[in-house]
């Protein structure tokens, strides 16, 4: 009889230790899935933030680069013209030019000789 009662017993309280227990580890595991997504999201946060600074440090190069390039073109203006000679060249390399027509000028304006009839 005693081990009826000691088996009742400890059903008893092992059915209590459940009801309590398993609400308790619901709440365990939610809060470890909790910090787990901030953690996650605080890492995308931090990528973000530095995909951010090199881009606006790239930005910042490019326009540094621009103003160089501009500098040199107003300081060199034959720098212009072997920038276009580097690029034709390049053009006759990849077949990508098919005709060349040469206009002659004076001063940039193109010379047109006037026909009379």
């Amino acid at each position: 009889m005693s081990r009826i009662i000691g088996c009742v017993v400890l059903a008893v309280v092992l059915a209590g230790g459940l009801l309590w227990g398993v609400p308790q580890y619901n709440v365990y595991r939610q809060t470890l899935k909790g910090q787990a997504n901030l953690q996650q999201a605080e890492q995308e946060r931090q990528i973000l933030v530095e995909q951010a600074k090199a881009e606006k440090e790239s930005a910042e190069l490019r326009a540094r680069a621009i103003e160089i390039v501009g500098q040199a073109a107003k300081d060199f203006p034959e720098y212009r013209e072997q920038e276009f000679m580097g690029a034709f060249a390049e053009a006759l390399q990849n077949e990508s030019v098919s005709k060349v027509i040469f206009v002659p000028t004076e001063a940039n304006v193109p010379i047109v000789q006037a026909r009379s009839d």
